[in-house]
């Protein structure tokens, strides 16, 4: 008898007849002879509601407090979950962040899990339970208040659980069949992958795709855990998350050269003009902004003008941060001596995603043409071992997307991607 470990998301439970349908899977999963413990989201948009309610009452809310609000959502759906499985004549017993034993640091809204003690829940699997615990938090080793993990927590908090515990596999379940080669919304003949590396996972979670999130799977990467991402809607197969090695052990399966197009419309892009070519200018500008714990993506430097010894640098960074570090770069204006900024927050970003592309060349041509015969501008470019990422116009990161996707012959021969709740999580 193995342990399996299933997280739902708030589109998967968000009403009762949803949670009723959870429920069902569970005990199926219970009755097929696995003991199964359960990381459950807030219901629908129920997180969404009380940061709303929170910014009536206060526009500026304590993190301490925000994160007490916050985590009743998932109280309500682990409870109500355990009573739905309770009628199905199964035993639950749910467990919050803290009683689950998910201790974190005390960074409130986006806290980082220290260390997993499961007793409880172990606890509740040798008495013939599921186990049941509220994602996306979990309790300060120093100030015992408790924290969120911030977006996307409960998938992190259901790999953290599966790690501690043993577990055979970690199930994401969402309300999309699996990860795709692009968002279906944009591209309705996306191909659902079978199998994918953490690295190109890693890469797409990373560069917008909103199916896992990036510090799951980093985790389950480090951990070697096994993340099956399924839909609670359907019985289909979805797709493994594994290592490399594992991918290409599939011999019905020839690794593509790329597996998928990534874009992310949450990002804008700040350009530093009139910087004085000299030793420590980028450091000061980027120290300012380290201080100001803004976190960057790109970032390009122009060559300096001859004549004025001048150049300019420009980086993204995530929009919502984006009045801020331009706040602390205005106050360091005299210190760092450049001549102006420009922001702007109506970009977007659309990257090719495939560990194929170590060994085939002409991919960069290939992803660029494609943007050209779409008409689509390139602001910046930025690469690594195996992906290519560029800013282009928000109103252009569709077609970039398209374009991208049947360049690369990624297009099912028919149309496999159905979004059941409307939300991809």
């Amino acid at each position: 008898m193995g342990i399996v470990v299933q997280k739902y998301g708030g589109s998967s439970v968000a009403d009762a007849a949803g949670i009723k349908r959870v429920a069902r899977r569970i005990v199926a999963t219970k009755q097929a002879g696995n003991d199964v413990v359960v990381v459950v989201s807030a219901m629908g948009d129920t997180t969404d509601e009380l940061i709303d309610l929170a910014n009536e009452v206060s526009p500026n809310p304590p993190g301490r407090e925000l994160d007490m609000l916050l985590t009743a959502g998932e109280r309500i759906s682990m409870a109500v979950l355990a009573m739905a499985i309770g009628e199905l004549g199964q035993k639950a017993r749910s467990f919050t962040g803290s009683q689950a034993g998910v201790i974190t640091d005390a960074e409130h809204g986006r806290a980082k899990i220290i260390d997993v003690t499961p007793g409880r829940v172990q606890e509740a699997i040798a008495n013939g339970d599921v186990a049941i615990v509220a994602g996306f938090q979990g309790v300060s080793q120093t100030t015992k208040d408790i924290t969120t993990l911030g977006r996307g927590g409960s998938d992190t908090t259901a790999v953290a659980l599966a790690v501690a515990l043993k577990a055979d596999v970690c199930e994401i379940y969402s309300d999309v069949d699996g990860i795709f080669t692009a968002d279906p919304r944009i591209v309705p003949a996306a191909r659902q992958i079978p199998r994918i590396s953490y690295e190109e996972t890693l890469e797409m979670a990373a560069n917008g795709a909103k199916i896992l999130h990036l510090r799951c799977v980093e985790y389950a990467r480090r951990y070697d855990m096994p993340i099956h991402v399924r839909s609670s809607f359907s019985d289909k197969e979805g797709t493994w998350v594994v290592r490399a090695e594992d991918v290409l052990k599939d011999e019905t399966m020839e690794q593509a050269i790329i597996s998928g197009v990534a874009h992310d419309r949450s990002e804008a892009k700040v350009t530093v003009v009139g910087v004085p070519d000299k030793v420590g200018e980028a450091a000061a500008i980027f120290g300012t902004l380290a201080a100001a714990q803004i976190n960057l993506d790109m970032i390009v430097q122009n060559v300096s003008a001859t004549d004025t010894n001048l150049t300019d640098i420009s980086f993204t960074l995530p929009r919502a941060d984006g009045r801020t570090a331009t706040a602390a770069l205005t106050k360091a204006q005299g210190d760092i001596g450049f001549e102006r900024l420009q922001y702007n927050d109506s970009i977007g970003k659309v990257s090719i995603i495939g560990a194929g592309m170590r060994s085939a060349p002409g991919i960069s041509a290939k992803f660029f043409a494609a943007l050209a015969d779409a008409g689509v501008n390139i602001e910046m470019i930025s690469t690594s071992e195996i992906r290519i990422s560029v800013v282009v116009a928000e109103e252009q990161v569709d077609a970039a997307v398209r374009a991208a996707h049947e360049a690369f012959n990624l297009d099912a021969d028919e149309v496999q991607a159905v979004v059941y709740g409307g939300t991809g999580r």
